[in-house]
């Protein structure tokens, strides 16, 4: 080798030294740099100032606990006890729990561990907070009016027209038109059954063993029936519109493996021989998957109107596109023997499609279309949010209302749930039809 060779060998190992080396401090510099932008588009320092954790502990607290309204009407002063303030959850009248005491025209609330709430006469209130005092709020018929100062703590919220006051033992909240204390206990009350049910507050094996509980029906009908037109849960309700989610996700999905299937054949090569054809049938499946599903949802609602058979349509839509391409891919690689073997016995083109190209891309066809059905079950949670209809409808109106949190959490365990049985169920059925019965 000459010195030549060899110098020119050295330089270009030299060369390819530096190389790394400023990759090596360029792609750090460069991540280094996309931080910083994405610090200041962001704006991250002022998201750290709104943020508000206390909000997330509230919203976290009520996934997995219940409260219970006190509510006192300014108008009439009539006291009305309610399982998250709705009127199906309503306590009887008459009966009250144990921790709200009448002592003449005063009503006590005792929420445990010192804290104490009071409603007195002529709209007023006071609340003992450990550690801190008794807080008094009254409406005197224009505002509401509080001893706090001008300095009040940070877990109160004073305004002239209203007043929150949020503890680790409850919450006082006093308005215009009325007094209303939030005590909050663990679990998901009347999950099984509202009060007015004859079978609230009994057990599983008093209901399967015990007295009948309602002279009318047995206590396994009774309960069963109860439990699924629980006013509060709603779970008939529940489980009907998870079983439009998953209708939508079918019928979108297989409406859209048979439409595509017959389209992809004008989009492969083989089995199109005009290129003008392919060009465009290629460009509209490119325009339907391109635009997604959310947004056909939108137009789609607009033109058919909310409900579940839109949010189908729109899975359709998109998905056609989709396996246009697939199937068409898959078209491309067929085997030209299997179809010259079908040819052979003197099948016409059909027959020859039907024998020697559709078992080739079965595989393929049924383990995206089924793979796409696990898929677009979570997707049309969403989308049933925009249609009104599924499991996403009802999600959207418990978010809405901004205190049944504990509903909220209910229905995205159902969600998993769905998603866990529909991934079983899709790799059972893919196992089945693709790969046959291992065990024979």
């Amino acid at each position: 080798m000459t010195d030549a060779a060899v110098t020119d060998m050295a330089g270009t190992a030299e060369h390819l030294i530096k190389r790394k080396r400023l990759i090596a401090f360029a792609v750090p510099g460069v991540l280094l740099a996309y931080f910083v932008y994405i610090f200041f588009a962001f704006d991250i320092a002022g998201l750290y100032k709104r943020a508000q954790p206390e909000n997330a502990l509230i919203l976290a607290a009520d996934t997995w606990s219940h409260k219970v309204h006190v509510n006192r009407s300014h108008r009439d002063g009539g006291i009305e006890i309610s399982y998250e303030g709705e009127r199906k959850g309503r306590y009887p009248e008459g009966q009250r729990p144990d921790w709200v005491i009448e002592q003449g025209d005063t009503t006590v609330i005792d929420l445990g561990d010192g804290y104490e709430v009071r409603f007195l006469p002529d709209n007023a209130s006071e609340f003992d907070v450990p550690g801190y005092g008794t807080i008094e709020a009254q409406f005197d018929g224009t505002r509401v009016v509080t001893n706090l100062g001008d300095a009040p703590p940070d877990w109160v919220n004073a305004s002239r027209n209203r007043v929150s006051i949020t503890t680790e033992g409850g919450r006082l909240t006093v308005t215009r038109s009325k007094s209303e204390v939030f005590n909050y206990f663990p679990g998901w009350e009347l999950f099984w059954f509202t009060i007015d049910s004859p079978y609230y507050g009994h057990g599983v094996f008093e209901i399967l063993f015990g007295p009948q509980l309602d002279p009318n029906r047995g206590n396994l009908a009774g309960a069963a029936y109860d439990f699924w037109n629980n006013g509060m849960w709603r779970h008939g309700d529940v489980f009907w519109a998870i079983g439009e989610t998953i209708l939508m996700a079918f019928l979108g999905t297989f409406g859209a493996a048979m439409v595509a299937l017959p389209l992809s054949f004008l989009a492969a090569k083989r089995f199109a021989p005009f290129a003008a054809i392919r060009f465009a049938m290629r460009r509209i499946f490119d325009f339907v998957r391109g635009v997604d599903a959310l947004i056909w949802t939108i137009v789609l609602s607009r033109a058919f109107g909310p409900g579940p058979l839109t949010g189908a349509l729109a899975i359709l839509v998109t998905d056609t596109g989709t396996f246009g391409k697939i199937f068409s891919e898959a078209l491309e690689n067929v085997d030209e023997r299997q179809i010259e073997g079908v040819a052979s016995t003197g099948a016409k083109p059909l027959q020859r499609y039907r024998f020697g190209v559709i078992p080739q891309i079965v595989p393929i066809l049924l383990s995206q279309v089924l793979y796409f059905l696990e898929s677009n079950t979570r997707s049309a949670t969403i989308i049933g949010a925009i249609t009104g209809g599924g499991i996403g409808l009802l999600i959207t109106q418990a978010i809405q209302t901004q205190k049944d949190w504990e509903e909220v959490a209910y229905y995205i365990i159902l969600i998993i749930i769905m998603v866990i049985f529909m991934d079983w169920f899709s790799g059972w059925l893919r196992r089945k039809l693709i790969k046959g019965d291992a065990e024979h």
